[in-house]
């Protein structure tokens, strides 16, 4: 159930301001949603090709969306439940690419009854390797990706509340991670499981805490560009890592272990390095064990 209006409202102005993603909302004119009797869209799609790697791209406008593992030799089953008829999903397939979207021309501007609106997707995503691409207006969002095989993810938002967990290592090697975001919330837990090579976070105000704890397989190389914001690193006690900031209105906080040499912080760590250059307008930055 759609929970958060003020986010959902923040999150109109920043879709043409700020929203990274390519997923387009048009604003038409005002006025409450149309509801309709809830349904519920049964999801179960085969991997095209075993043999290729598949590419799945959600495309996602406002409400609730729930990803996690569990599909398995599914690439994607689940359920996506709604009460307004402009969010029924639509599926495409084109070769080795998948794509579940809604219809791109819902207007979410001067609504009042969002509590009695439903929109919620609950898909668990299977075992065999793949390309993950998630486009999404504001949402909150709550995503396990632990024990996939993700060989490369990228997520574009615009005012979003989420919740994000590689509970378990990546089975695949990732290229590159990329998470592009308006003005949210965003935690990531377990980023030493996601098995990325380079880890690209762009986003503008808002409060971000990116948990690199779990099994480091790979040196990482991790770009972070941040408006005004408040930004929480958490690099465990024994990994050896490097942090460049770029900012001179921004507070950097830092934890014992860490030695500072101008706008570099280390911390001493045996075997594999991960290297941060860090960008931010202004706000706080704390590296943290």
């Amino acid at each position: 159930m759609l929970q958060k209006p003020a986010i959902i409202i923040f999150g109109i102005v920043l879709i043409f301001s700020t929203l990274a993603c390519s997923f387009t909302i048009n604003l038409p004119e005002a006025g409450d949603f149309e509801l309709g009797p809830e349904q519920t869209a049964d999801i179960s799609i085969q991997v095209p090709d075993p043999d290729e790697t598949t590419k799945l791209e959600l495309a996602f406008g406002v409400g609730d969306m729930y990803l996690s593992a569990g599909g398995g030799s599914d690439l994607v089953d689940g359920t996506i439940t709604y009460n307004v008829l402009e969010f029924e999903p639509e599926i495409s397939k084109t070769g080795s690419e998948v794509k579940i979207s809604q219809r791109d021309h819902v207007s979410i501007t001067g609504v009042t009854n969002w509590d009695d609106v439903k929109n919620e997707w609950d898909l668990k995503l299977g075992e065999a390797p793949m390309e993950l691409v998630i486009k999404a207006g504001a949402y909150d969002g709550d995503f396990d990706f632990g024990g996939l095989a993700l060989e490369s993810l990228t997520i574009s938002d615009g005012a979003s509340d989420v919740e994000m967990d590689f509970s378990e290592p990546n089975q695949a090697e990732m290229s590159v991670l990329r998470y592009e975001t308006g003005a949210s919330n965003v935690r990531i837990e377990g980023l030493g499981n996601a098995n990325f090579n380079t880890f690209i976070f762009k986003s503008g105000a808002g409060d971000y805490t990116l948990d690199f704890s779990g099994e480091i397989q790979r040196d990482g190389a991790i770009t972070l560009d941040s408006g005004l914001s408040n930004v929480i690193l958490i690099i465990p006690e024994g990994v050896a890592a490097q942090v460049t900031v770029d900012s001179g209105l921004t507070n950097v906080n830092t934890g014992p272990g860490w030695e500072q040499k101008g706008t570099t912080y280390h911390q001493e760590g045996s075997g594999l390095k991960l290297t941060f250059v860090i960008t931010m307008g202004a706000g706080n930055l704390t590296i943290t064990r």
